[in-house]
């Protein structure tokens, strides 16, 4: 009933799509900061929706693209805001 070439096959998609990501996002954790692993996720939908768009030929909705277009400018405006702050404090710290 179960071939073992397709047992193979699905066993291969599902590390290739499920515990390999999940253990890069694993590593990427312990050597970069939070922040940064924070909005490399966050920018996670941007990247799927463009894979689909020029990978697989799929469309998606208005409604869709403007989700994807919120979530990546709260990653451009939560780094904007760190940098800025850093930089404040960083000016702070050349004051002293």
């Amino acid at each position: 009933m179960v071939q073992p070439h397709a047992l193979t096959l699905g066993l291969l998609v599902a590390l290739l799509s499920a515990a390999l990501p999940y253990s890069l996002e694993l590593t990427a954790l312990r050597r970069l900061p939070a922040r940064v692993v924070g909005v490399l996720q966050s920018l996670e939908p941007a990247a799927a929706g463009m894979a689909g768009l020029l990978l697989l030929h799929e469309r998606l909705s208005t409604l869709q693209w403007l989700a994807v277009g919120l979530v990546t400018a709260a990653s451009v405006g939560a780094v904007a805001v760190h940098t800025s702050g850093h930089a404040r404090a960083q000016q702070g710290d050349d004051h002293r």
